[in-house]
């Protein structure tokens, strides 16, 4: 049996047992998908080069699985995303293998992308990772549109020297422990 490598383990123990346990009912599947799918439009919109590659690869269908969710996405001749039709063959499968919930959040922490199995389409998966690459949420013009700029500034300033405290937390802890969290993705 193997030790557990961290004193939170558990959280990812009882990840799985609720997952295995608990499933949404299909509604709430999909409208939890169709709002992920309103926020990726958001923060695609912001970024033209990103709707123009997607207008390449419009009616392409790529799908996301991570342990027991999946999602299949579709690109739009908006240059945009949406769910594919159920029945869609996803022509790329992109499948995050590390299933601990703990290491992607420390690893998204630390800036690193988790590792992913890849199957299919060459070219749209280059075209995907060109999208994990480039493309941010500008989370403080959002916010500086709801209070105005100087708060959303205060505000962004704070959040990011949260981000940095935990950054250098997690990789403390990830330096303590042995492990490096080297190429993440397998692109």
């Amino acid at each position: 049996m193997a030790t557990p490598s961290s004193p939170f383990s558990f959280l990812g123990d009882l990840f799985d047992q609720v997952g295995s346990r608990f499933q949404p009912p299909p509604w709430a599947v999909q409208e939890i998908q169709h709002r992920v799918v309103l926020f990726l439009n958001h923060v695609l919109q912001q970024e033209p080069e990103a709707q123009q590659r997607l207008l390449r690869q419009q009616g392409r269908v790529a799908q996301f699985e991570w342990r027991f969710v999946t999602m299949k996405l579709m690109a739009t001749p908006a240059g945009l995303l949406d769910l594919a039709p159920e029945s869609a063959v996803p022509e790329l499968t992109l499948i995050v293998t590390d299933t601990s919930p703990i290491d992607l959040a420390r690893a998204a922490f630390l800036g690193n992308k988790p590792a992913v199995r890849i199957e299919g389409d060459v070219q749209l998966a280059a075209e995907v990772n060109w999208l994990v690459d480039h493309v941010r949420w500008d989370v403080e013009d959002d916010l500086a549109r709801a209070i105005g700029d100087a708060p959303a500034h205060a505000i962004g300033n704070a959040a990011r020297r949260v981000a940095a405290a935990l950054r250098d937390f997690a990789g403390g802890r990830a330096a303590k422990s042995g492990g490096s969290n080297g190429p993440a993705g397998t692109e």
